[in-house]
């Protein structure tokens, strides 16, 4: 995968950048620490600009988040508290608990989303929730743009000050990836030996 993330930006230079980053929206497995640090090094060599692939790398990010969040608007709360009571234990939360997590979203969403996209796995999946809360598209988006621009900040600045040594990036951020991930997948079995059906369920 490094080599056609490499190769893509290479070719295709900053719409290359746009092209992977918004397949890593899109697609979690392919993580933005194998994309950025190399268009930083990149931007470091002069062949492109450092402000353009800030620019580039957040609109591709920015744009890939908006399938989920609209795959989460259209698809609707009802139907997920649905299946939640119907398909709880495989869901492992009920419909209840789904009303609590929306009341926190609708109160502090935007918070959620900008700090959520700082987090590997999770900034792919948080659009799916701000869109089943309905949190308003301008309000998503410049929470998701601030995030996203962050994260690329720091991504494109350590490529561009590590040169030919960016790939040491990817082998500090990779076991974050794990962690974040055994995280979840543990949240998850907890949720599911310790679920219980709605109290309208009941």
């Amino acid at each position: 995968m490094t080599d056609w993330i490499i190769q893509t930006i290479t070719d295709l230079g900053y719409v290359g950048i746009f092209l992977v980053m918004l397949a890593e929206s899109i697609f979690p497995p392919i993580p933005s620490e194998l994309i950025i640090p190399f268009a930083g090094f990149a931007a470091a060599n002069g062949d492109l600009n450092l402000f353009g692939v800030l620019f580039t790398a957040t609109f591709g990010a920015v744009v890939g988040m908006l399938p989920w969040y609209y795959a989460g608007r259209f698809f609707g709360l009802s139907r997920v508290r649905y299946l939640a009571d119907r398909f709880g234990r495989v869901m492992a939360f009920n419909a209840d608990e789904i009303d609590v997590a929306v009341k926190w979203f609708t109160r502090y969403g935007p918070i959620i989303v900008l700090f959520g996209r700082l987090i590997p796995l999770i900034r792919t999946l948080i659009s799916i929730p701000a869109g089943l809360s309905r949190m308003s598209l301008p309000v998503f988006l410049l929470a998701s743009t601030t995030g996203a621009l962050i994260w690329n900040t720091f991504l494109t600045l350590s490529g561009y000050l590590l040169h030919e040594h960016y790939e040491m990036i990817e082998v500090v951020l990779d076991p974050l990836s794990y962690v974040v991930l055994g995280l979840v997948v543990v949240l998850y079995l907890i949720k599911v030996a310790t679920w219980k059906p709605s109290q309208a369920k009941a």
